[in-house]
């Protein structure tokens, strides 16, 4: 038990600066503009080791399960993660537009960044990689329907109906992921694995040398990051609002951070898959990822804006319908074949670059 409270340092610094923001809050935020952004950047800092920690131990799990459920597991975490820091966000100063703004940074940071720089990587360390491309063609048809359904048509809603047209988004996301669900471990279970080569296998370390895995540990350490981080993001949306207000940054910058606190494990996770030449692990993590942000958080903040009765702005801009749309098409003619390799990498983080420019650019 020691040693496990050893390799939770992480977790112990995020719980100690949870317990210190609260009765510095007041000073933080009446000590200039540079100390509350000081202030946000490292509560971000302490979000993220904690963060990574929750990661490990879906990781633990997913190793005790195995795919689908492993990656399904840990893309639930990291959502987990997001709607917590949205909500807690939400709640102290309404933004109409960062939820919004958050999936669509999510989904980019996700199929454009993670994907295409671990098909970069592992492309270029081992050529060709291969993966099941049903998982591939299932996860695009998915994220596709979720995004036109949720973040397309409400374009078009006059402001009204909002509230019923809200009940139906939420609705139809629950019955879209739970009848997803059934497939992904039930009869469809196989579209999202892969069968490596033995060869392939004994040069996993980390497979051939797991620890033992508590998994009342592993559950109770996941279930008490989340509530750490839930403290840290109340103090943390707080001062990064004071430090960013009047410095030109454009309103996107807080929902990017918010995407990238969420995705920072899955980063390194994918990465070492790739570079292990585990590919159908990036392709879940990456597109399964993106479905489970799209498809979990809307529900959950609708269903907050109809308990509020303040509507979110859920409609993309055109700029960013475009992004999606290039970048839906573009993962579908790549992910089509059962291989990735550096080329198709580069395209997808050519669009990562795309979407950080635009983002900087305000738009």
């Amino acid at each position: 038990m020691l040693t496990s409270l050893k390799q939770e340092k992480f977790m112990l610094l995020a719980l100690i600066a949870a317990i210190a923001a609260y009765p510095l809050e007041h000073w933080m935020l009446h000590s200039g503009q540079v100390v509350a952004l000081l202030a946000g950047v490292a509560l971000i800092a302490f979000i993220v080791m904690a963060s990574m920690r929750v990661a490990h131990h879906a990781e633990q799990l997913a190793e005790k399960v195995g795919d689908p459920y492993g990656t399904m597991i840990l893309t639930l975490a990291a959502v987990l993660v997001e709607v917590v820091i949205l909500a807690i966000m939400m709640s102290n100063e309404p933004s109409p537009t960062l939820v919004r703004d958050t999936i669509y940074s999510a989904v980019m940071l996700d199929i454009n960044g993670i994907l295409g720089l671990a098909a970069l990587m592992g492309g270029i360390k081992h050529g060709e990689q291969s993966y099941n491309d049903d998982s591939a063609r299932t996860y695009s048809v998915m994220i596709l329907t979720a995004m036109g359904v949720s973040m397309v048509v409400p374009e078009f809603i006059p402001r009204g109906d909002w509230k019923i047209y809200s009940a139906f988004t939420i609705g139809a996301m629950v019955v879209l992921y739970t009848l997803f669900l059934r497939m992904q471990v039930g009869p469809h279970s196989y579209f999202f694995s892969y069968s490596y080569p033995e060869k392939r296998r004994k040069q996993l370390p980390a497979d051939a040398e797991a620890p033992p895995v508590s998994l009342a540990f592993s559950i109770g350490t996941l279930v008490f990051g989340v509530v750490v981080i839930g403290a840290l993001a109340e103090v943390m949306s707080k001062t990064l609002d004071l430090g960013l207000e009047g410095t030109g940054a454009p309103p996107v910058v807080t929902a990017i951070v918010v995407a990238a606190i969420s995705a920072a494990p899955e980063i390194l996770t994918a990465l070492r898959a790739a570079l292990a030449n585990r590919m159908q692990s990036v392709v879940n993590i990456a597109l399964g990822a993106s479905l489970s942000t799209v498809i979990l958080t809307v529900p959950v903040m609708e269903a907050m804006a109809l308990y509020t009765g303040q509507p979110f702005q859920m409609a993309m801009t055109p700029v960013q319908t475009v992004m999606v749309f290039i970048t839906l098409i573009v993962s579908a003619i790549n992910l089509n074949d059962g291989e990735t390799n550096a080329i198709e990498g580069m395209t997808h983080f050519v669009l990562f670059a795309t979407f950080i420019m635009l983002s900087l650019l305000g738009l």
